[in-house]
């Protein structure tokens, strides 16, 4: 099991928050709880999906991020930019325009995330040649590994353990300025990411990174969207082929973009309840012969991560609109040299993906298995209902909670109910834990709030 610490981006602003339970009820891990009318995100269950970002209606869920100023301490600026980043802009603006607006809000260097998926492809299928247990599992999407860390421990061992495409990219690129004369501290690496998981992957490792800091997408999408459209007149010049934006390179980090590359029987799958159905029959071994998974927690992949800007299907016909376009002009890319290549292959791999023990009852099996008969016997007593009174997404949670001591069988309301008319609990006391679940506030006339008759007075 890895005892690895975990940095979460997800952060809650309990002064925004009102207790609505919507995050609490999107989360596919079960990994938000309700205490004192504010949610409360379990870190050792979260994998920073942005399901609950999502579905927040008062923005009271947010990604903690690096100071975009930050990039002002290198005299070099390197902004690795996924290209869905592209995809979000309308087709009148070209690639080479929208690039050279990124550089002018301050980097010195742009470069595709994805510049060294070739070399990613090779070393993958390498490991579908040996002797490893199928399917393969990409490792592309942070949150999908956390994701089977944590519910589906025993397929840790099928994913393949290769750096993400990004970071492999920002060591190449920082070795090739290296290379060019250019001393170790004027460089600045900065990913700009498209969801919270790729920040938390970035700073919950433990190994070195070249990454410098982690820009939010949302942010520099808006910064060069007024841009674009402060022009009187937009480049309407044929688009011009920009280093390291070949077709495959384009399209990797959409739906398919990693399994029509791979071998054998491959499958690709996005949104993370689809995923998490999926690999339930696998688990199950209802699912046989598959030889690749290219699992991805968002709906359309990179294309709808949290901190994308544009619609999320507009953005993928405009990325393979572009690829396509590449591809058609018959123009040669010019890619990563075979040198810089062999470079970051002995460079890629990462140690073996470990489960994660946080979401065990016990280290103990047998501690575990007495904790697991303490779970069903809870679920003798609770209704069933999953109305999330208690402040736990479903029954289920709250007697877990209740076995880890983080809750109290009388949190249920239905118990509540049924203890006051055996007398075995006094109302006033009944009163007393719902206002530490739900505020003391709570349960007051409150015509102003959300839905209410004066709204927002």
């Amino acid at each position: 099991m890895s005892n690895e610490q975990f940095y979460h981006a997800l952060k809650v602003d309990e002064e925004t928050c009102f207790g609505c339970t919507h995050c609490m009820n999107a989360c596919p891990t079960q990994a938000v709880r309700i205490k004192d009318g504010v949610a409360v995100i379990q870190s050792e269950k979260c994998v920073d999906c942005g399901a609950c970002l999502r579905v927040c209606p008062v923005d009271a869920i947010y990604i903690e991020q690096d100071d975009f100023e930050q990039i002002f301490k290198y005299n070099i600026r390197v902004a690795v930019l996924p290209s869905v980043f592209i995809g979000q802009f309308s087709r009148q603006h070209t690639a080479e325009e929208i690039i050279d607006v990124v550089k002018g809000l301050g980097f010195t260097h742009v470069v595709p995330g994805e510049a060294v998926v070739d070399v990613i492809n090779e070393e993958m299928l390498a490991e579908y040649k040996t002797d490893r247990e199928k399917p393969l599992i990409s490792s592309f999407c942070p949150a999908i590994v956390s994701l089977i860390q944590l519910r589906f421990p025993a397929l840790a061992q099928n994913i393949i353990p290769l750096k993400h495409p990004a970071e492999a990219t920002a060591l190449y690129y920082k070795q090739l300025l290296l290379e060019s004369g250019t001393s170790a501290d004027q460089i600045g690496m900065f990913y700009v990411t498209p969801c919270a998981a790729k920040i938390s992957a970035l700073r919950s490792t433990d190994k070195e990174t070249v990454v410098d800091g982690i820009i939010n997408m949302n942010f520099l999408y808006n910064k060069v969207y007024h841009v674009l459209n402060s022009k009187s007149e937009p480049n309407r010049n044929s688009e011009v082929v920009l280093p390291y934006y070949t077709p495959k390179v384009m399209e990797w980090s959409l739906t398919q973009g990693e399994s029509k590359h791979m071998e054998g029987r491959c499958l690709a799958i996005d949104e993370i309840h689809n995923v998490i159905s999926f690999l339930e029959r696998v688990e199950n071994e209802e699912v046989m012969n598959v030889d690749f998974l290219e699992l991805r927690a968002c709906d359309q992949s990179c294309a709808g991560g949290a901190l994308m800007s544009e619609n999320r299907f507009l953005t993928v016909e405009r990325v393979h609109t572009r690829a396509n376009r590449i591809q058609k002009s018959g123009l040669k890319v010019e890619e990563v040299k075979q040198n810089h290549l062999e470079y970051v292959r002995e460079h890629l791999k990462i140690g073996e993906v470990e489960p994660r023990q946080t979401m065990a009852l016990d280290q103990d099996m047998g501690k575990a298995l007495k904790k697991m008969e303490r779970v069903r016997s809870m679920m003798c007593f609770l209704p069933g209902v999953d109305c999330g009174v208690c402040g736990a997404p479903n029954c289920q949670s709250l007697a877990e909670d209740i076995v880890m001591k983080k809750a109290h069988l009388s949190d249920c309301g239905f118990l509540q109910r049924m203890m006051e008319k055996t007398k075995k609990l006094d109302p006033d006391h009944s009163i007393r834990i719902m206002e530490k679940i739900w505020g003391k506030d709570r349960l007051d006339k409150d015509c102003k709030k959300k839905g209410a008759k004066y709204e927002g007075l």
